[in-house]
């Protein structure tokens, strides 16, 4: 299945977390898809930040800031919107912030996604909702075996298990309230890469403090095996399943996970060094001292249902998502107009998914 202008033009669509860096780029692709969105996010946790950047906040998007634990003021921005279709990526994002916080992430992720569902259950023309989790929902029992999505839920982190937790509520959620009405699904990925990300404990924002610092990055578990995917590859999933939820709610799947080909799984320490020979070997890396919290040592999906379902996969290799990203980060350095670099990339890659269908 396509990403459908046909289908976005003109939708509404309320999407949440739309500063973040995900965010961001799902913003800028529902705005060239024609979509009438309306954002709601805190304001951007770094500077600088792909949302400015990009130039995201121009007309074709009604930016609105707020918490999304604060009911009252997200149940009247829901009221005035009445969106169609509600895409909810607003989270706290970081494994490692959730081991300083863990409160604040259960109270974001839990929460944060009841306050959301409670309030579509006043809405009249909303078709589906779906919530953005994590591959890091799953119990992890270290068979290194890809995941699918019967696979039993956990996370021993508060990040994953907060996620596994927020699976959980939409499940309930669905079978309470929602029998009858629109259909709730999630969406399972991570580890993405891409342009215009600058949070903290990521790789690739990681490389690129490393590297103007001309300092080797430091690397907690170089070994450790993960999905590695271009940001668009999920952000495309994300849009296949939101218009198959709403053409298709009785058929379509309500847990999906959206991960690259096996080829794509690869150690940390591999994509460091990919990305680094696109900057001729900087920043390098090693290892980092001290102790570390604990993180599975290899994380993979499977995407099958994906693609039997939706008929979707992955465009992207590593060594293309890499070089995306790289290019991205080179523009950048160089004082580029980076909202053009940015619908470049979007356009390219829905040029793909029409010629590799």
């Amino acid at each position: 299945m396509d990403v459908a202008a046909g289908f976005w033009r003109d939708r509404s669509v309320l999407l949440t977390g739309h500063t973040g860096f995900k965010g961001a780029w799902m913003s800028l692709w529902l705005r060239a898809l024609g979509a009438d969105v309306t954002g709601y996010a805190l304001a951007p946790l770094t500077d600088p930040s792909l949302w400015t950047l990009a130039g995201a906040a121009r007309p074709g998007l009604r930016d609105v800031r707020g918490d999304i634990r604060d009911a009252s003021r997200f149940a009247e921005v829901l009221e005035e919107a009445d969106p169609q279709v509600i895409v909810h990526m607003a989270a706290q994002a970081l494994v490692r912030e959730s081991y300083q916080d863990p409160l604040g992430t259960y109270a974001t992720n839990v929460m944060g996604t009841a306050v959301l569902l409670q309030a579509c259950r006043k809405l009249r023309r909303l078709q589906c909702v779906l919530v953005v989790t994590s591959d890091k929902v799953y119990q992890n029992d270290g068979g290194d075996r890809p995941f699918e999505e019967g696979d039993r839920l956990g996370g021993h982190d508060p990040y994953s298990n907060s996620k596994a937790c927020a699976e959980l509520l939409t499940g309930s959620f669905r079978d309470s309230f929602f029998r009858d009405g629109p259909p709730l699904a999630t969406a399972r990925a991570g580890n993405v890469i891409g342009g215009g990300d600058w949070s903290r404990d990521r790789l690739v924002p990681d490389c690129v403090r490393a590297l103007e610092a001309d300092e080797p990055v430091n690397l907690r578990y170089p070994a450790a095996v993960r999905p590695w995917q271009h940001v668009l590859e999920p952000l495309s999933g994300y849009l296949v399943l939101a218009q198959a939820l709403a053409q298709s709610p009785h058929s379509a799947p309500r847990a999906v996970n959206f991960g690259p080909d096996a080829a794509s799984f690869c150690p940390v320490s591999t994509v460091v060094e990919a990305f680094s020979a696109r900057f001729d070997g900087k920043p390098g890396w090693r290892q980092a001292a001290g102790t570390h919290p604990p993180e599975a040592h290899a994380l993979t999906l499977s995407s099958d249902l994906a693609r039997r379902e939706l008929g979707w996969r992955p465009r992207l290799d590593l060594p293309d998502a890499l070089s995306w990203t790289a290019d991205w980060y080179r523009a950048h350095r160089a004082g580029a107009d980076m909202p053009a670099i940015c619908e470049d990339q979007i356009r390219r890659y829905g040029d793909l998914m029409k010629s590799m269908p």
